[in-house]
């Protein structure tokens, strides 16, 4: 019945190309949310984690839980945390979504502050002003949407008041949350360690798409429509156009040909293994090898199989079953062995049919984080160092 009703709200939503700021200032133990388009009290009280009841007693003057005004001011409770071992302010504000000087502040605390297992803190809502939307257009999931924009799957949910079951149409005004995922746009980063970035030029052609041209130039889709100063609904025209920047990756030295170059995610290893990159990958412990494809992943390469002789060869490795235990492995291409780590389990989007294998599989590199909350996985790092030999 829930996701029936989350359905038919969503269903009902008013779609308005018109988007105002929305502001959300403090106002004692509470405070006010400004409404944007298709904001609705149910979808608010999904994100700020609270009941609808407790919402509407809050605000008698909206009378409708399936549409809010722009501009609606909205009374919001804060909500609270008990801290629990190895909990940081860092690590709540990043798990629960909101800003960490907001956090602090609310709280009287300093950067400096400890916390205890046990202590109650207050949550501030998460900050409205940061969200911009997103229509959905045809082929669109949330996962395909969360990983497109750098954003852990569970923000886009949360933001959206999305449930797993919930289907999203074409059409609908989605939320989208600040990018946790550090984009590249300065050239100075790339310069560092020997490596360089310069620029060329595109010419848009007949069939281009922003999202066809980031893949073309194996450059990541935000940091297209970063060097540009363009935003994703920016229309382009046969003709216009558009600077790409160029990366030459530096060689980087291994302590024996055993190992793979460490190759920091952000800021080489994207760009060494582009969305699109076939390549082979090398088991470390058996040396077993097989072929895959980047095909997604913002946070991390998102790869498959290339036939499914690849995927038994995968499924063997692993002990004979798909799985999600983390393997050290080397990346072999264009004459380069790179330093990573993966598992094997097929999840989520599936981009190659032919192989046998019903989706993708992780692949991480030095400082890559995960999908569902935009950390490093520990894991998956020291993997990644035993096959550099670190």
């Amino acid at each position: 019945m829930a996701s029936r009703f989350s359905r038919w709200v969503a269903g009902s939503t008013l779609v308005i190309t018109v988007l105002t700021t929305s502001v959300i200032g403090a106002y004692g133990s509470q405070s006010i949310h400004t409404a944007i388009s298709g904001d609705t009290l149910w979808k608010l009280s999904q994100r700020y984690n609270i009941t609808l009841e407790q919402l509407q007693k809050l605000n008698p003057q909206i009378k409708s839980v399936s549409k809010l005004n722009i501009g609606d001011k909205i009374i919001i409770p804060a909500t609270t945390y008990s801290v629990k071992k190895g909990d940081t302010p860092w690590l709540i504000s990043n798990r629960q979504g909101v800003d960490l000087t907001a956090l602090l502040s609310l709280n009287g605390l300093t950067k400096n502050s400890e916390i205890y297992p046990g202590q109650v803190l207050k949550i501030p809502p998460l900050q409205s002003a940061s969200l911009k939307p997103y229509t959905v257009v045809k082929g669109d999931t949330p996962w395909l949407i969360s990983n497109r924009h750098n954003i852990p799957l569970s923000d886009l949910m949360k933001a959206n008041g999305l449930k797993s079951e919930d289907i999203i149409y074409v059409g609908q005004v989605l939320s989208l949350p600040a990018s946790s995922v550090p984009v590249q746009s300065s050239g100075n980063a790339a310069e560092a360690n020997g490596n360089k970035k310069t620029f060329k030029t595109h010419t848009v052609a007949r069939g281009d798409d922003l999202w066809k041209i980031s893949i073309q130039h194996g450059i990541p889709f935000q940091e297209l429509l970063s060097v540009n100063g363009l935003k994703e609904s920016h229309v382009i025209n046969i003709g216009d156009k558009l600077t790409i920047p160029v990366y030459q990756i530096a060689i980087k030295s291994t302590p024996g040909p055993q190992y793979g170059e460490l190759l920091d995610w952000w800021t080489e290893a994207q760009y060494v293994v582009p969305i699109g990159k076939e390549f082979t990958v090398v088991d470390f412990a058996t040396g077993k090898r097989w072929k895959m494809k980047r095909t997604i992943g913002a946070n991390h390469a998102d790869c498959e199989p290339l036939t499914s002789n690849d995927a038994a060869i995968m499924k063997q490795v692993w002990g004979g079953s798909y799985s999600w235990s983390i393997r050290a492995v080397i990346i072999e291409v264009d004459n380069r062995k790179i330093a990573a780590s993966a598992s094997s389990m097929p999840h989520d989007i599936q981009s190659i049919t032919s192989n046998n294998f019903n989706g993708h599989s992780d692949i991480h590199f030095l400082n890559s984080t995960r999908h569902k909350d935009g950390l490093v996985d520990t894991s998956h790092q020291a993997k990644i160092k035993q096959a550099a030999g670190r």
